[in-house]
């Protein structure tokens, strides 16, 4: 069954230059799992491919069931000189959870 990461997690998101940093947060202990071999590296990366313009990097957070995402040339220079309406990222968080995964 697909649904959307909403469905099964939170996340926040922000920016540290040009790079784009997310947080994914299971809801519930048992949703960490599938969200370790759902959300991968590759998949993100292909979420936002019209945004990111380098790797997606993963960093696994068992003992908080999250996973810390950076997305490496996605904020078009950064918030100081970044002509896009969110430069510092904020929304991508939700956008993330749009993603739909198999449960």
């Amino acid at each position: 069954m697909k649904k959307q990461l909403r469905e099964i997690a939170h996340a926040r998101s922000g920016d540290k230059g040009d790079c784009a940093n997310i947080g994914l947060i299971a809801l519930q202990p048992e949703h960490y799992p599938i969200l370790v071999q759902q959300v991968t590296p590759e998949r993100v990366k292909e979420h936002f491919r019209e945004l990111c313009k380098a790797k997606v990097e993963r960093f696994e957070l068992p003992n908080l069931y999250a996973l810390n995402f950076l997305l490496y040339e996605a904020l078009d220079g950064g918030g100081t000189v970044s002509l896009r309406t969110d430069a510092q990222g904020k929304t991508l968080s939700a956008a993330l959870l749009r993603m739909e995964i198999e449960v």
